[in-house]
């Protein structure tokens, strides 16, 4: 009876851990957060959104290009998952993008610093 207790007890104990170590694992996504705006500080949407990988930063960030566009809000959302997925999110926890915003003739510059597992926010103001 003891033995078949302690079988038990030592089995429920190793299930625990088995659980609490696959829960320790991080499943926040990567994103960075773009955020458009005028000279005026109004919020711009439908404005192009060009995130570039700078491969010349220290730490080396790997090339990447996304486009897209503002929504309603004036901003844009790039989910970088799939990014640290490919290039070792643990060999490579940051990276920096060069971030590139069009609405017409008007175009505006900016830069952001993302980490794995983190939303990133950054504002790219467009020239009058």
């Amino acid at each position: 009876m003891k033995t078949k207790f302690s079988k038990t007890f030592l089995f429920i104990g190793a299930l625990l851990t088995i659980v609490m170590l696959a829960s320790c694992k991080n499943k926040e996504p990567s994103l960075a957060k773009i955020f458009v705006r005028s000279n005026s500080n109004q919020l711009m949407k439908e404005a192009r959104v060009i995130i570039i990988g700078d491969v010349t930063s220290d730490p080396e960030t790997f090339a990447y290009v996304d486009t897209l566009f503002t929504n309603s809000s004036g901003f844009v959302t790039f989910d970088l998952t799939d990014y640290y997925t490919t290039n070792g999110e643990k060999e490579n926890p940051v990276a920096y993008f060069d971030v590139i915003a069009k609405k017409e003739t008007k175009t505006g510059y900016g830069r952001v610093r993302c980490r794995v597992h983190v939303t990133s926010v950054e504002t790219v103001f467009l020239p009058e």
